[in-house]
């Protein structure tokens, strides 16, 4: 199994590009933020919890993102692998994706980082609020959250993966479908 995590700021475009490359190599598609928006949208307890941390532009805590995320690996038979989209996004979160693929004699295959300048990442996640009509990209203050925790907990997950040699960099600007291409390019390239 492949398992492939796409990272970066809110607004790289990353579940953007985690679909149609689920597609074309055979990958589930693991979104953090959907599972999330379903438990949310079936009104479950943990739905309710989830949606008052999102909508402070707080995360989930890790363990129910991370059962998550060991439920999908279980259920998907049929494909060759995983394309992660928003885990993991902590230092501690890394290390138990590292155990939990370790548990099955498998690891992490590439970290895909979606590189953007911040003044363009306000820019798509507004547009994105209107689009999708996502509340939580509506309000600046939870936006501007949003960005200073990606860059407080998620980017030091940069060097974690650099010093295992899984790190790769795509800059996001472009079309789509040029930075698809790009993106494709890598894993191609990787293997």
């Amino acid at each position: 199994m492949k398992y492939y995590i796409i990272f970066g700021p809110p607004g790289a475009g990353k579940g953007t590009q985690a679909a149609p490359l689920a597609e074309h190599y055979n990958l589930k598609h693991i979104s953090t933020g959907e599972l999330l928006r379903s438990e949310i949208a079936a009104g479950t307890e943990l739905g309710k919890k989830a949606k008052a941390l999102i909508d402070a532009g707080n995360l989930v805590p890790d363990e129910v993102v991370e059962g998550m995320i060991a439920q999908a690996f279980g259920r998907y038979k049929d494909v060759d692998g995983f394309i992660l989209d928003g885990f993991p996004r902590t230092f501690l979160q890394a290390m138990d994706l590292d155990e939990m693929l370790e548990s099955r004699d498998e690891e992490v295959t590439a970290v895909i980082s979606l590189v953007i300048p911040e003044s363009v990442i306000k820019e798509r996640i507004a547009r994105r609020a209107l689009s999708e009509g996502r509340a939580d990209d509506a309000k600046d203050e939870v936006v501007a959250n949003r960005i200073a925790t990606y860059h407080a907990q998620t980017e030091p997950l940069i060097e974690y993966y650099k010093e295992q040699g899984k790190y790769y960099e795509v800059e996001s600007i472009g079309t789509i479908e040029e930075v698809g291409e790009k993106i494709r390019c890598l894993i191609d390239k990787i293997g």
